[in-house]
């Protein structure tokens, strides 16, 4: 479903968030208020507009209110964020997403309702750390502080080889809940019977202590 966004502040992950929306088919509103960040990302957004977000009525005459989710995206001005976060939620949109620079930070946008807090730098140091020590894993996404959900490249250990035949939840303590084959083809929760070839990607739910039990 067709969704609308408002993006606040341009830098590297405001702005990487606004084009990966935009080319996954939704609008979305771009707000900085600098010049060159709107100039640079106009062509690549629905709408890209230089503004100071922490004007309500500036926020109000945009019609951000009536869009779906806020991401804002500001990271080098705490008072910033937190103030345009707590107007958001005010103003009744459904869906308010704030960066945070720290847990403490982050507390604090929790505390004024913020709907999901993201911390890129934080998160690109798990990932570098994840991809320094197992250089089959490609990406992760955490979902509690015990499990996560990998993707690795299968192990030459189990090419060849029936996710039966590997019994992988008994012997690694892992679930395999899809295997993606070549670019356009994913087996979504494979059976017994499910072959792991080469150069498969499988998609596992574990905990980072199975997860080092692994082969390469």
């Amino acid at each position: 479903m067709r969704k609308q966004f408002v993006v606040i502040g341009l830098g590297r992950f405001g702005t990487s968030v606004a084009k990966t929306l935009t080319a996954l088919g939704h609008e979305v509103l771009a707000l900085d208020k600098n010049e060159h960040a709107v100039q640079v990302i106009m062509q690549d957004v629905t709408q890209a507009v230089q503004a100071d977000a922490r004007e309500e009525e500036t926020l109000r005459g945009l019609g951000v209110r009536n869009l779906d989710v806020a991401i804002v995206a500001i990271g080098d001005d705490l008072e910033a964020n937190i103030l345009i976060t707590l107007m958001l939620k005010e103003m009744g949109i459904p869906y308010v997403v704030a960066k945070a620079q720290s847990i403490q930070h982050g507390k604090v946008l929790e505390r004024i309702g913020a709907d999901k807090i993201v911390y890129p730098e934080q998160d690109m140091g798990i990932r570098l750390a994840n991809n320094l020590i197992r250089t089959n894993v490609m990406d992760f996404i955490e979902l509690s502080l015990d499990y996560s959900i990998f993707e690795i490249i299968a192990p030459a250990k189990f090419v060849n080889k029936s996710l039966g035949k590997l019994n992988l939840r008994a012997v690694y303590n892992i679930n395999v809940v899809a295997i993606k084959k070549g670019i356009d083809q994913i087996v979504i929760a494979p059976g017994a019977n499910s072959v792991v070839e080469e150069k498969d990607i499988l998609v596992i739910v574990c905990n980072k202590k199975a997860l080092a039990k692994l082969p390469e």
